[in-house]
C-alpha cells in the first residue's frame, strides 16, 4: 500500500469488487494524475467541469491517444460514481480524433520465417499467439487446467474486460505444451518442498490455501525467480514478465529479415483474425475467438484483406489484354 490514506481506501475498495491488479494499477495512476493536475485538491471537493478540464488537458496538452483519454475517463467515472458516491451525470466532452489506422499483419509464410528464428519456450508463444489469437498478457497467464486437448481448445480465465473465453488450440502444439507442462510440474513440485508455488489470486489463495499444491493452477510460462504477491505478501512464483517474449521477438525479426514492418507481439492476433476471414471464416466466429465485444470492432480485419468491398472486381480486369 502507499502513504496516501485515500489512495490505499481506493485500492481497498477495488479489491473488495475483485478488480484485477492491473486495472488497480491503472486507475489510481489516473486518478493520482488527476489530483496533481488540481494542485492537490481532494476530489470530493471537485465535480464534471474539473473532470473536463482534465480531460480536455490530457487531449490538447499532453496529445494522449483516444483510448487512453477512454481510460482515464474510465477511472475518473469509477472515483466518482462508485467509491464517492458522486456520480458525474453526462460530461459534454468529446474525444480527439484521429485517422484510422490499419493493423500491421503477417502472412503464414512471415510468421513461419519468425518461428524458425525461435525455440523452446519462446516458438511455443509465438505459436499460441498466431494460433489461437492471444494477447501476451492471456498467453503468459494461462496455467495447466486452461487446456483441453480433447476438445482441442483453451480457456482465457480473466481476459479484457474482466471476461473468460474459449479459443481453438491447434493439435500440432499438443507435444510442445504436453513437454512444458512436464517441465513446469517438475518445477512445482521443487518449489513445494520449500512451502512456495504458483501465484493464486487472491480470493482464491484465501478459499483454497493449498491450491499452489496442485498441478491444475501451474503456469504453464513460469518466471525464473520468486517474488512476494503484490496483495497477500506470499512468496511464491508468478508467470513469465512480457518483456522476455518481446526480447526474443526483436532478434527473431531482425534474422527474419522482416524489420520493413512494425512487429509485435500483438502482430500475431491481428494475422490470427486476417488468416481465419481469409480462409472463409465468418466475422462472428471470429469475434467471439478474440474476445471482441463488438463486432466493429472485428470488422477493421475485413479492411486489411478488402473483404469489406464483397467481392468487388477491379474494372481493369474487363478488358481483355493489358
Amino acid at each position: 500500500m502507499g502513504k496516501s490514506p485515500f489512495l490505499n481506501n481506493v485500492r481497498t475498495f477495488m479489491r473488495l469488487r475483485g478488480m484485477s491488479l492491473r486495472t488497480e494499477h491503472t486507475y489510481i495512476y489516473w486518478v493520482k494524475d488527476f489530483i496533481r493536475f488540481h494542485r492537490l485538491k481532494h476530489p470530493a471537493t471537485l465535480g464534471g467541469d474539473d473532470v473536463m478540464a482534465y480531460l480536455s488537458y490530457l487531449a490538447a496538452k499532453r496529445n494522449v491517444a483516444i483510448n487512453t483519454q477512454k481510460i482515464a475517463l474510465n477511472a475518473l467515472a469509477f472515483l466518482y460514481n462508485q467509491f464517492l458516491q458522486q456520480p458525474l451525470g453526462d460530461l459534454d466532452f468529446t474525444f480527439a480524433t484521429k485517422p484510422r489506422r490499419l493493423p500491421e499483419v503477417l502472412s503464414t509464410q512471415e510468421v513461419a520465417a519468425i518461428l524458425r528464428d525461435l525455440s523452446g519456450r519462446d516458438k511455443l508463444i509465438f505459436s499460441l499467439l498466431f494460433g489461437s489469437g492471444l494477447r501476451i498478457t492471456e498467453c503468459l497467464r494461462l496455467r495447466v487446467k486452461d487446456f483441453n486437448f480433447s476438445h482441442g481448445t483453451l480457456t482465457v480465465h480473466d481476459g479484457k474486460g474482466a471476461k473468460d473465453r474459449v479459443t481453438i488450440l491447434s493439435p500440432l502444439l499438443r507435444p510442445a505444451i504436453e513437454a512444458e507442462i512436464y517441465n513446469v510440474l517438475r518445477l512445482q513440485v521443487s518449489d513445494n518442498q520449500q512451502g512456495i508455488g504458483p501465484s493464486i489470486p487472491g480470493v482464491l489463495a484465501k478459499k483454497y490455501p493449498s491450491a499452489y499444491r496442485q498441478a491444475a493452477w501451474m503456469f504453464l510460462f513460469p518466471s525464473s525467480g520468486l517474488c512476494n504477491h503484490p496483495i497477500t505478501g506470499t512468496l511464491c512464483r508468478h508467470h513469465l514478465h512480457d518483456s522476455v517474449p518481446r526480447k526474443a521477438l526483436r532478434k527473431a525479426v531482425i534474422k527474419a529479415g522482416l524489420t520493413n514492418k512494425r512487429i509485435t507481439c500483438h502482430t500475431f492476433r491481428h494475422s490470427f483474425a486476417t488468416e481465419l476471414l481469409r480462409t472463409g471464416r465468418d466475422i462472428r466466429t471470429v469475434q467471439e475467438l478474440l474476445g471482441h465485444f463488438d463486432v466493429k470492432t472485428t470488422q477493421i480485419y475485413t479492411h486489411v484483406i478488402g473483404q469489406h468491398f464483397a467481392g468487388t472486381a477491379s474494372p481493369l480486369d474487363a478488358i481483355a489484354s493489358f
